[in-house]
């Protein structure tokens, strides 16, 4: 299997009719059919790591001032707990504890743009959390321990943004003029993935003058480390480029 980088944006997206939802229900067509997915969502952070093992999950709507349809959508798809004890089996041999989780559902980062992307919810679907006190640069290392989850065909995707500063989005217009400190962002991001810097992209701050206003906080940013660390030395597309409400970069990610 490849491993994905996905952006998810804005909630509204969820309900269609968009060029970034019409691309995902596009994607699919190019991947291998997998047995089940696993999540890194930039929406469920918590102090260590945990993996979903309800063989139910609910559909989590963490978003609040939306218009009423957006709550009523629901992503059916079943968990798998054997792919569960196979992430905490390789998780563990690099050293890492890993918490069952069996009440946890699928954030909107998971199922938003699942919905397009396997619209019948008849893959399995479970979700690793964002461990909040590791730095970024452990995230590669994640990645590459759940990389031969590859071969036993799990589809591995991050769910974040590229850029995702909220207080600087023009949400009345979905195709607002791209900000420049937004496109520079995203551009270094590009250049980082390329060249597979790993220093760079472990220290986005530091390594690009407008890194902070791009993303005050990380947690839209850290799951493309996963994917990237899964992804080895797999080849890098870019399957997706553009902006969302002039700063929200939908850039999406292939490696394989």
């Amino acid at each position: 299997m490849p491993t994905l980088f996905t952006a998810h944006g804005n909630p509204m997206n969820a309900l269609g009719g968009t060029t970034f939802s019409r691309f995902l229900e596009g994607w699919a067509e190019d991947l291998p059919r997998p047995r089940a997915i696993l999540c890194i969502s930039a929406h469920w952070e918590r102090h260590g790591l945990a993996v979903t093992m309800s063989v139910n999950p609910e559909t989590i709507h963490d978003f609040y001032g939306f218009p009423k349809e957006l709550y009523l959508i629901t992503y059916p798809a079943k968990g798998e707990p054997e792919v569960g004890e196979e992430v905490i089996a390789l998780l563990g041999s690099g050293g890492y504890i890993v918490d069952r989780d069996r009440s946890r559902g699928l954030d909107h980062g998971t199922w938003a743009p699942l919905r397009f992307l396997y619209p019948d919810a008849d893959i399995p679907v479970l979700q690793l959390s964002l461990p909040m006190e590791l730095p970024l640069s452990e995230l590669f290392t994640i990645g590459e321990l759940l990389s031969p989850l590859r071969e036993l065909e799990v589809l591995i995707m991050g769910s974040g943004n590229l850029v995702h500063n909220l207080s600087r989005v023009d949400f009345e217009h979905r195709d607002a003029r791209v900000l420049e400190w937004a496109h520079s962002f995203d551009d270094d991001v590009k250049e980082w993935v390329l060249t597979r810097d790993h220093q760079k992209l472990g220290e986005p701050w530091m390594s690009s003058p407008v890194g902070r206003i791009s993303h005050p906080t990380l947690e839209h940013y850290a799951p493309l480390l996963v994917a990237m660390g899964a992804g080895g030395s797999s080849p890098v597309t870019f399957p997706f480029e553009g902006f969302e409400h002039g700063s929200i970069s939908m850039r999406s990610i292939r490696f394989g």
